[in-house]
């Protein structure tokens, strides 16, 4: 039988003997509780040699030595951990942490060590550590079955959990469920109330327990919507009657998301306010459909526009004649009803009529699907297709890189950026 017991390892010193593929799983972990990690090993791997060098960790290059344990020569240790290749290295490292009274994990021989490591993981605010007596792989699924469902909101760790507090900007990511961060994903599992976007993914909210209030703060494209004071109002009103509050976005909040504007509004009201990033559908879509944003000898700038108003609106602040100079990507958001607007825009001060034109509907949802044409047809080719919000545009070379490496995924074809003209394929 074992004891478990949490250990407190802010500050307190900690032995790594071994500079391998154990120590290099280990030491992070042991980094993150906040030991002071040395580690004796004649040679390690690339990422502890970084986090030597970075003066993370302190690294003695050499063999181990009698009496580096027991004699406090390079420290007083609170714990060991033998994590060498040599059996005999390690019995030595654990015989002299016993005689020092220290507790020791060795890697090669789980039943010669004085203490053990669980499988541990974190979701939901809760450290979980398993031990199984003979079968960490036993533990290791257990401990994904337990902070999956954390995470999930199938197991409820709001129950006896000391309440959360304030507002919580989360990123939902560019619509797949499956791409929200685990930590969004954590917070939200524990919201008292979520405010939620039209492109957020809201599948996520049916694992949620029945007693989450949900607000549904939609902005539909040229419909109703609950005004932006309205939803910074709701905000600053519910956090401030005690419950904790998720704002559920699409893409990341900061990104053309009004997440700014939240967070000021909940400052000024002395709400707290975490901010959870998401994964933008201005790099995920593209992604998503095969197409890189940026390509050695293509393109090394990439340009993230909102095109939520036309180039000649006098409310746009976007430099269109200094993107259209550029050989750079541009990839735009809310760009499908003003997708003419745009590229007559950037002929005129000079990028080619043949620069090749994406739009990616729907992007990681089954629905995706690409249409591509060039900047003189992309007007009447995205029409003809009846291409709809949310849909991201790409413009730029990348898109026939895509096409050439045959990696144009769900393709659409509305035009062909090498045809004389756009057209169906």
């Amino acid at each position: 039988m074992t004891y478990l017991l949490g250990l407190r390892m802010d500050g307190r010193d900690v032995l790594v003997v071994g500079g391998g593929r154990v120590a290099q799983r280990r030491i992070p972990v042991l980094l993150e509780a906040g030991a002071r990690v040395t580690v004796i090993a004649p040679s390690v791997t690339p990422t502890v040699e970084d986090l030597a060098s970075a003066g993370r960790i302190t690294w003695h290059q050499r063999r181990f030595m009698g009496g580096d344990v027991g004699e406090g020569r390079l420290g007083e240790f609170w714990l060991v951990h033998a994590a060498t290749d040599d059996p005999g290295v390690n019995a030595t490292v654990s015989e002299e942490a016993e005689a020092a009274r220290l507790w020791c994990v060795r890697a090669d021989d789980r039943h010669a060590s004085s203490a053990w490591t669980p499988a541990s993981g974190a979701a939901a605010g809760i450290t979980v550590g398993v031990v199984a007596s003979g079968d960490p792989r036993r533990a290791a699924g257990l401990r994904d079955a337990i902070t999956e469902g954390l995470s999930e909101g199938t197991l409820d760790a709001r129950r006896g959990r000391e309440r959360l507090r304030g507002v919580a900007l989360v990123g939902g990511g560019p619509g797949d469920p499956g791409l929200v961060t685990v930590r969004g994903r954590q917070l939200l599992t524990q919201a008292d109330v979520v405010v939620v976007d039209r492109l957020a993914p809201t599948s996520l909210l049916d694992q949620l327990p029945s007693d989450v209030e949900i607000v549904d703060a939609a902005k539909i494209p040229y419909g109703r919507s609950m005004s932006q004071d309205d939803i910074n109002g709701l905000l600053v009103e519910r956090a401030r009657a005690g419950e904790f509050v998720v704002r559920l976005k699409g893409g990341d909040s900061f990104l053309f998301g009004r997440g700014g504007e939240e967070a000021a509004a909940c400052a000024a009201a002395g709400v707290p306010v975490t901010v959870v990033p998401g994964v933008t559908s201005a790099f995920a879509a593209p992604a998503a459909a095969g197409i890189p944003a940026s390509h050695r000898g293509v393109a090394q700038d990439v340009h993230v526009v909102s095109a939520h108003v036309a180039p000649d609106d006098e409310r746009s602040t976007v430099d269109w004649p200094g993107l259209a100079r550029s050989a750079g990507t541009i990839v735009a958001l809310m760009g499908v009803e003003r997708i003419g607007a745009i590229a007559d825009a950037l002929i005129e001060h000079g990028r080619s009529e043949r620069t090749p034109v994406a739009a990616i509907q729907d992007a990681t949802l089954p629905t995706q699907r690409t249409v591509v044409a060039d900047l003189r047809t992309a007007d009447r080719v995205m029409r003809e297709e009846d291409v709809r919000p949310p849909a991201v545009v790409v413009i730029g070379e990348v898109v026939n890189v895509a096409g050439e490496l045959d990696i144009l995924h769900e393709g659409h074809h509305g035009g062909d950026p090498m045809a004389p003209s756009g057209g169906s394929s």
